[in-house]
């Protein structure tokens, strides 16, 4: 059996960048834009707009973590306190050079992160987010990075 899918790149000169808090397409949908807006919240450090982009029975697995499969928060509340945690360790987290690809409601976010962590340790890591969603919100987010030595 051979399985065909229709995945499209964004273009990002296509994309408006200006994006109110709240302002989450209505559509159900899981789109470019859609995926564009939820890292643009990240970039901003805005955990009132990203979270709204969570269902709320969510799950987040982190990069990092004591399980193979990196710290694992679960529910609205748990995804926020570990996002803050990051936002905490890496003060001027960003994410740049970004592409999305959207395949029904799945979506793949490839980005590189840049940064200093509170203990002075500059970052620049190759990353990508896997993302799940349910009626336009994100149920699952499973983020990966390139390990560098």
């Amino acid at each position: 059996m051979q399985l065909s899918l229709n995945v499209s790149r964004v273009n990002l000169s296509q994309l408006s960048t200006a994006r109110a808090r709240g302002g989450l397409p209505m559509s159900e949908h899981v789109t470019h834009e859609l995926l564009k807006g939820f890292l643009e919240a990240f970039n901003r450090h805005d955990l009132d707009s990203i979270m709204d982009y969570f269902a709320e029975d969510c799950v987040f697995y982190m990069p990092r973590g004591s399980a193979p499969r990196g710290d694992r928060y679960v529910g609205k509340n748990e995804v926020r306190a570990g996002l803050s945690k990051r936002f905490e360790g890496i003060p001027d987290v960003h994410y740049g050079a970004d592409q999305h690809w959207v395949c029904g409601d799945f979506g793949v976010s490839e980005w590189t992160l840049t940064g200093t962590s509170v203990l002075g340790q500059k970052i620049e890591v190759r990353g990508v987010d896997l993302l799940e969603f349910v009626q336009g919100k994100i149920t699952r987010k499973d983020s990966f990075w390139k390990i560098l030595q």
